[in-house]
């Protein structure tokens, strides 16, 4: 995160006010003293955003495979499922928001309570989305519950937890602190959700069906027989099966894990908010949030741009095992674009302290560019995509750390313009991830539904060539138009790093 002046501003503002008493000097540093976050503070506030990465990277990367390839759903129902449960998810996030902006504050907070209570059935919902029921017929409405059910719960986590951001401390400093740790442990959830889902599932991954024209190019090829599944497969369906609840039941644990120590590691500070307005209607604050350009602006990038690598997300794993024909090594693969990812976040840290948020973005944004481009041209070669994959990953970096960097920036210039309006921390933050994952929704519903249309073969060995240009679509020419129409519009976005400051003076003097 851009680390500023902020406590050292404040703290020299406050002293100005009392000039030569020793009281005024006291109280501005105890005040200080009080907003500073110690490190242990940073590190538990970060390890409380673990759970919706792993949990969201094992969703985003296996869930559209799992429900073709293990639970063996028609992508016709496997794009409603998708679509659904993403449309379901954007819908309670704005409505969590609205709960959370209106809950009275107690003893541990106002935040907190609802990370605590809502973990122990959102741990329960996530492991049955990923257990194959014994019938058939009603297998759709089963994934659909427990997949929306799931859902709702983690925003009533994520929603509180990202607008606890703004209540930590009242210094921004130490508030860029403390999400830069969170950022770090975001990424490192990622890594260890792509880890754990994708090499406990990698051991026990069942064996493609070879179609009419793979058994003919075998027998014309049966003296040099390599190819396909000519022997008796040692693994079954089952034990893929057993993987994915195994690797489920893992992420649980890490799950309740990470909110305990969250709860118990952060005191959210009642001081650090100034008083709140007067509660208003949801509608009310639809137009609120969307009413101020800024907010409006970024919403749009961010809504293109995550729009591009959500795509890119949940299709890479079939390209990489359908197109590619990597079906083997596609969860390395993904890992290998995660730990670049990790990687690259100092990196970025440091850029965008050095030439602000805005470049930031263009120069992250356009860094994966070539390489969505060339993993698609480039022949079936499993060194080359290892490369291109590492160097994706330097992108996805940058994608995933600067839309949580700028959006307190909005919402300080939002208290700077309306100074009566307080308290709608909450809203900014779950109307951003809103619009974000009902786009995903839309995105996942559509390419799962373009691979029904071009005769998608569940674990088949081969795919006709409509399926591979369709994948090929959907990890490379739309994310990349996707990302050129967000990088667009923050062309007009406002706050570049002199108006952010003078905000950051304006909000000191405030309080």
């Amino acid at each position: 995160m851009a680390k500023g002046e902020g406590g050292e501003q404040y703290s020299n503002a406050s002293l100005l006010s009392k000039p030569g008493t020793a009281d005024g000097i006291k109280l501005a540093k105890n005040h200080e003293h009080r907003n500073r976050l110690s490190v242990c503070n940073k590190i538990c506030y970060a390890i409380g955003g673990a759970p919706y990465q792993i949990t969201g990277c094992a969703l985003g990367f296996f869930l559209q495979i799992y429900l073709l390839d293990v639970a063996q759903l028609d992508p016709f129902y496997a794009s409603i499922i998708l679509f659904v449960g993403r449309a379901w998810d954007a819908v309670t996030d704005p409505t969590v928001g609205f709960l959370v902006s209106r809950s009275p504050w107690t003893r541990f907070g106002r935040m907190l309570p609802w990370i605590l209570l809502s973990t122990p059935l959102a741990v329960l919902s996530y492991f049955l989305i990923w257990y194959v029921p014994v019938f058939d017929e009603g297998k759709v409405i089963w994934y659909l519950f427990w997949y929306c059910l799931f859902q709702s719960l983690q925003t009533c986590f994520h929603v509180p937890y990202s607008a606890l951001t703004m209540f930590i401390s009242s210094e921004q400093k130490e508030r860029d602190s403390a999400t830069a740790y969170r950022m770090t442990v975001e990424v490192l959830g990622t890594v260890l959700g792509t880890a754990i889902q994708g090499q406990i599932v990698g051991m026990a991954n069942a064996p493609c069906l070879p179609g009419p024209g793979d058994i003919l190019s075998e027998l014309s090829n049966s003296s040099n027989s390599a190819g396909l599944d000519n022997t008796e497969p040692v693994i079954s369906l089952e034990h893929t099966k057993a993987a994915y609840m195994i690797s489920s039941g893992v992420i649980c644990s890490i799950y309740i894990l990470c909110a305990l120590i969250l709860f118990f590691g952060v005191r959210e500070q009642k001081e650090s908010c100034r008083p709140r307005s007067e509660p208003m209607g949801f509608f009310q604050g639809i137009k609120l949030v969307m009413g101020h350009g800024p907010y409006a602006k970024l919403v749009m990038v961010f809504l293109f741009t995550s729009l591009a690598f959500m795509l890119l997300e949940g299709n890479f794993a079939l390209f990489c095992s359908s197109t590619l024909g990597f079906r083997n090594d596609f969860q390395n693969i993904l890992l290998v674009i995660m730990l670049s990812a990790t990687l690259a976040i100092p990196f970025w840290q440091w850029f965008l302290t050095r030439f602000g948020k805005k470049t930031a973005v263009y120069t992250g944004s356009l860094s994966v560019i070539p390489f969505m481009i060339l993993v698609v041209c480039i022949e079936s070669s499993l060194i080359v995509t290892y490369i291109v994959s590492f160097a994706s990953g330097v992108g996805v970096a940058a994608a995933f750390l600067l839309p949580w960097s700028m959006l307190p920036d909005v919402v300080d210039d939002f208290q700077v313009q309306n100074p009566g309006s307080t308290g709608h921390e909450a809203l900014f933050y779950s109307f951003y991830v809103f619009f974000t994952k009902f786009a995903s929704g839309i995105s996942l519903g559509i390419s799962t539904l373009s691979l029904d249309f071009a005769g998608y073969i569940s674990r088949g060995c081969s795919q006709p060539e409509k399926v591979n240009l369709t994948l090929k679509l959907l990890v490379s020419a739309a994310p990349v138009c996707l990302i050129i129409i967000g990088l667009i519009i923050l062309y007009f976005y406002p706050i570049d790093e002199e108006k952010r400051q003078g905000n950051r003076k304006l909000l000191q003097e405030q309080r």
